[in-house]
């Protein structure tokens, strides 16, 4: 923009000026919805693990990330010396067994993802562009499931690696590893989905955190009560039905069932074929709720 010339309105004491600036409009590129997808996309995938931002952002993520992976790494290192003919821990049932970890992360990230938008109102400057609220669920959603999966992924690859290196079965390992990545798959949507939904319902990050570890803790300390004492009373076939209660064990019944995972259940009792159907149907179920209600939850820009 240029100031060319300058009119004076004579008039009252001290002239008054009208400037022609010579506005010229943009003949750039426009890059449109999907570049502004893409853009907060990357931008939040980065955000989960700090990158991007300051040195004390990065240390928790990178602290779970390796205590995540060690495990793997020990077992590893086990089958390797002792000429182990399998893993101790199926592909499938890693993540279940390490759900603490997986949790905190959750707890961690997923009001970080969405909370500092609320607290400081720039969800209306994101919709001022060429991006509308579906891109913007979207793309949260995508990113945070994508750091779950890169989390949850890394030590699955370990474990592959390794159980080679030991010279187990090649067709084996990769199918089980193959049935590790769809359970994580699912796990990493269906925490995605809670994380999201529980963390945009306060624009405060503290409530966020103590909110989604309290999702993800008391159904299931609940739920493995109960477990145990039906199981206790010889009543089996309630176990499986009270997994329908808890994140963690929703994926556990449906790992245990279809992808070749051993139950936590007590006892290893696993769901039955019909019950974990319903497994994978309440699974799939909550992670299109959860998408809905992000919908929902940013049906106004203004929030």
């Amino acid at each position: 923009m240029t100031s060319e010339s300058a009119t004076s309105v004579a008039g009252a004491p001290g002239s008054a000026h009208i400037h022609n600036i010579g506005y010229r409009h943009y003949d750039g590129p426009r890059l449109g919805r999907a570049y502004a997808r893409r853009s907060l996309f990357s931008q939040s995938l980065r955000g989960a693990y700090g990158l991007g931002r300051s040195a004390k952002s990065k240390v928790l993520p990178m602290l779970l990330f390796v205590v995540m992976c060690l495990p793997a790494v020990i077992m590893v290192a086990v089958a390797v010396f002792t000429k182990a003919g399998k893993l101790p821990v199926g592909y499938s049932g890693y993540a279940v067994y390490l759900q603490a970890v997986i949790g905190l992360y959750l707890a961690a990230q997923a009001p970080q993802s969405v909370s500092r938008d609320l607290r400081f109102r720039s969800i209306p400057l994101y919709f001022s562009r060429p991006i509308e609220r579906v891109d913007y669920v979207a793309s949260k959603f995508a990113a945070l499931s994508a750091a779950l999966f890169a989390l949850n992924t890394a030590p699955l690859l370990v474990l592959y690696i390794g159980a080679l290196l030991a010279k187990m079965d090649f067709v084996d390992q990769t199918k089980g590893l193959a049935q590790g990545l769809v359970s994580v798959v699912l796990l990493s949507l269906l925490f995605a989905g809670i994380g999201l939904v529980v963390s945009a319902a306060t624009p405060r990050r503290g409530f966020g955190v103590a909110a989604v570890i309290a999702v993800l803790t008391i159904p299931y300390g609940a739920v493995s009560a109960l477990q145990g004492i039906a199981y206790v009373q010889g009543n089996e076939s309630a176990v499986g039905w009270l997994g329908l209660f808890s994140p963690i064990t929703l994926i556990d019944g449906v790992q245990s069932v279809f992808l070749g995972g051993t139950s936590s259940f007590p006892d290893n009792l696993a769901p039955s074929t019909g019950t974990g159907l319903l497994y994978l149907l309440v699974t799939l179920s909550v992670i299109a709720g959860c998408y809905a209600l992000l919908l929902r939850r940013y049906r106004k820009a203004g929030l």
